[in-house]
């Protein structure tokens, strides 16, 4: 059983990874069931590889969209979801996710519920990332939230982290080193390197094969954690000078109202902005970019890891890394493209610059990203996580076994001290 408050055909980064894993675990002989939250929006489509396989029990409760975050919101989803999850059959595995923020406290209880296993899957560290998404709250419950979230962690039976700062974030609150295990997202599978000559999504933004424009491309979620500011500034230095260069900003996010008002308040024409492209149309746009970027908070360091980096490279195609020098993405670019102070505007610019003359550099770092993504797919994943659940499982069910002996002799008792019959 997997609880998340997102799943396809609903949009969201841990719902797209939660379809690649269950529907594998499923093709391949385990009953996966899927928790989540709201309903199905009218209209919806799935995806063209959307998993069979799977039990989708939603609790039709209301899910916001847009705006801050709220502490309320967070709460709500997190009772509807557990109280739906304590109300099915018995299931061998739990596995909670990160969305909502607190997700993981529910995990033990809805284990002892079903007696099975818990496992934590990790996408982004709760609470210590609430302050940098802007949710406010006072030192004294942070602190309490850190103090509960510490103590649920460590009853898992295994907790995966999807980033090795992440993991040694997780092993300095306490859990112990053979429950941790490293287990990083993976590409979308529909994407692939494409040439950008020829390409379909470049002609609709009126970029002609030879006409020797370049493509600077930010894709995904842009959310309070994906800093901004560099990129305009970058964008700003660069509109005057070199007028080839063209930024595109695509996707769907709380972060996306600042920055359009922002770039528009800098008269940036140099700088477009397109909404959240449907699933059959994501290979294309990747590949369409001659150059991408990817945004991090420093103050995030440890508690996310940037998962577009992996669609970046899969599509082939080099990235500048904007976030901090010692996190995660420092490692998986390395090779095929550069970190950056996300706020260092004039390094961006030249940075941006140095690619745009340079095409054989970036054929060479693209090509690099494409097998470095090849080399870990959702295939691979779901077959690590399937041993992964399996120990797990064996592991609760050795443990009721010697525990059972115990409770037998401690049962066999009445309060008058004669056995009970049958105990």
């Amino acid at each position: 059983m997997f609880v998340n408050r997102v799943f396809p055909p609903d949009r969201g980064a841990t719902g797209r990874c939660l379809a690649d894993l269950g529907g594998r675990l499923a093709a391949a002989g385990w009953r996966v069931t899927v928790v989540t939250d709201g309903a199905v929006a009218e209209g919806a489509t799935p995806r063209p590889d959307a998993p069979t396989g799977i039990a989708v029990h939603r609790t039709g409760g209301s899910v916001p969209e847009g705006g801050r975050p709220s502490v309320r919101a967070y709460l709500d989803s997190l009772c509807r979801l557990t109280g739906l999850a304590l109300r099915l059959p018995r299931h061998d595995v739990i596995v909670t996710m990160t969305d909502p923020p607190m997700l993981a406290l529910a995990g033990p209880m809805l284990a002892a519920r079903h007696g099975a296993a818990s496992l934590h899957w990790c996408h982004d560290l709760y609470p210590d990332l609430l302050p940098v998404l802007g949710v406010g709250m006072p030192a004294a419950v942070l602190g309490l939230a850190r103090r509960g979230m510490a103590r649920a962690l460590r009853r898992h039976d295994r907790v995966v982290a999807i980033g090795r700062c992440m993991r040694d974030r997780i092993a300095d609150m306490g859990v112990a080193a053979d429950r941790l295990t490293l287990l990083p997202n993976w590409p979308d599978p529909v994407i692939r390197p494409q040439s950008a000559a020829g390409n379909g999504f470049r002609r609709s933004l009126g970029l002609e094969d030879g006409d020797g424009r370049i493509l600077i491309a930010y894709s995904g979620t842009l959310g309070l954690a994906h800093p901004m500011n560099g990129v305009l500034d970058a964008a700003a230095r660069l509109q005057e000078s070199d007028p080839a260069l063209l930024f595109l900003l695509t996707g769907e996010g709380r972060g996306f109202a600042a920055v359009e008002e922002a770039a528009r308040s800098r008269g940036l024409r140099n700088l477009r902005r397109l909404p959240w492209q449907p699933a059959g149309r994501l290979a294309e746009s990747l590949s369409a970019a001659d150059l991408h970027l990817v945004t991090m908070d420093p103050a995030a360091d440890g508690m996310i890891v940037p998962s577009k980096l992996a669609g970046v490279q899969a599509a082939g195609r080099p990235c500048l890394f904007l976030g901090p020098r010692g996190g995660e993405a420092v490692a998986r670019v390395a090779g095929c493209g550069l970190t950056i102070d996300p706020f260092d505007g004039a390094a961006i610019a030249d940075a941006v610059r140095a690619y745009a003359a340079d095409p054989a550099r970036r054929a060479v770092e693209g090509a690099l990203a494409a097998r470095r993504a090849a080399g870990w797919t959702a295939d691979h994943a779901a077959a690590a996580f399937a041993d992964l659940a399996a120990g797990a499982a064996k592991g609760r069910a050795t443990a009721k076994r010697a525990v059972r002996p115990v409770m037998g002799r401690a049962a066999a008792r009445s309060v008058e001290g004669r056995p009970v019959p049958n105990a």
